[in-house]
């Protein structure tokens, strides 16, 4: 889980660059890529639990570059998902230095540039206790 402090920072990143008009380069894909890679996102259910939970195995296809994720919530705001992902042919370790990145309601990417026919499962623990139920989607 990443610090309060780290999350609070990119917050407030995000807000300043938003307030000036400038979207993260990571929320600037073309139209197109965006329509075709999240036209075939897969809907998920995460019920609270201590551990960490998988969904998967799955193969990345040429639809998308990265695997993304997002949360589709209409409760209270500031549900996150915490997520990763394995390389199950090759590791059982998450991505990212085995470290896992936040995830709320706009799409974000869990691994970017990975290679069509990848096998991967999509490792997902709750920020905090408010993510009871949490529908999400990823595309990949």
């Amino acid at each position: 889980m990443i610090s309060t402090r780290t999350f609070a920072s990119a917050l407030f990143t995000t807000a300043a660059l938003l307030a000036a008009g400038v979207a993260p380069a990571s929320a600037q894909p073309s139209a197109a890529a965006a329509t075709s890679c999240y036209g075939g996102a897969k809907t998920l259910t995460y019920h609270y639990q201590a551990a960490a939970k998988e969904y998967g195995t799955y193969t990345t296809t040429s639809r998308c570059n990265d695997i993304n994720m997002r949360l589709l919530t209409d409760g209270p705001q500031g549900i996150f998902l915490d997520a990763c992902v394995v390389f199950v042919d090759h590791t059982s370790k998450c991505n990212n230095d085995d470290a896992y990145t936040t995830h709320g309601t706009e799409w974000a990417t869990v691994a970017t540039d990975v290679k069509d026919g990848t096998h991967f499962v999509l490792r997902v623990h709750a920020y905090d206790i408010d993510a009871q139920n949490v529908t999400f989607q990823i595309a990949y």
